[in-house]
């Protein structure tokens, strides 16, 4: 006969099995089991690591290029290094002049752009994989040669976006690590991208990872953005605010 269970020992153990944030954990005295203890330095040890693990931009550019079956630009940012990214945001999000003088306009629907941002890990782990779920969904669009942008931020894809003429930019970028997700991708949504868009003028899809958002879904998602910042030529508050369409897909 199984041992009955406090209620709120049966409480604590289904939230637990529900989610991966540390809730209801135990006590000895008033100080945190050990095993809890040692186990948030680990989660802190992974999220600190992916901040500072660089990007292994050739072999990632490569891999990407097979999926693509065409070319991919590997460009850096105006960040010398990765200690200088994490203290200026700001050149972060622009490109450095090589960079620069490798971009040229285009007849272009829409460029895809894959950033390193705080998280390489994200990128190495988990680009691949939705690529080759979104892929397929947008045949016929005209897309740029995909970018493989080191030390970049959010807004470095308004620079290339504007330089390469497209339409639509889809930056998919390594989001701040947290202390059970260190390798969250996110992917943000720009219609004209240009040198100063804000954030209100973006959409966001956020924690792309095989704990989270699944692939199918994300790029399910990210193709109902797409076509729709192209039907209502906008992205960002506006289109939230005017598609319907986007209301009951979420």
């Amino acid at each position: 006969m199984s041992e009955m269970l406090h209620p709120a020992t049966e409480l604590a153990a289904r939230m637990r099995a529900l989610t991966p944030a540390r809730v209801a954990l135990g006590r000895t005295g008033v100080s945190l089991q050990t095993r809890d203890m040692l186990e948030f330095q680990r989660a802190h040890a992974e999220a600190r690591d992916a901040v500072h693990v660089p990007l292994n931009g050739a072999a990632l550019a490569a891999e990407l290029s097979a999926i693509t079956s065409g070319p991919v630009l590997r460009l850096r940012s105006a960040a010398a290094d990765r200690t200088t990214y994490l203290q200026r945001p700001d050149l972060g999000r622009r490109l450095n002049e090589a960079g620069r003088a490798e971009l040229s306009p285009g007849p272009w629907d829409l460029v895809l752009i894959v950033a390193d941002g705080l998280s390489a890990i994200a990128v190495e782990r988990h680009v691949p994989a939705l690529l080759q779920q979104l892929l397929p969904q947008v045949e016929g669009w005209r897309i740029a040669p995909l970018v493989v942008v080191e030390q970049g931020r959010v807004a470095i894809g308004d620079e290339i976006g504007w330089a390469l003429g497209a339409q639509l930019s889809v930056v998919l970028i390594g989001e701040r690590p947290g202390l059970s997700s260190p390798d969250s991708l996110g992917a943000y949504i720009t219609w004209e991208p240009r040198i100063g868009r804000s954030d209100a003028e973006r959409n966001c899809i956020s924690n792309i990872r095989t704990e989270g958002l699944s692939y199918a879904t994300a790029a399910e998602q990210l193709n109902l953005y797409m076509m729709e910042a192209r039907r209502h030529r906008q992205t960002g508050i506006a289109l939230k605010d005017d598609s319907r369409l986007l209301k009951e897909g979420s």
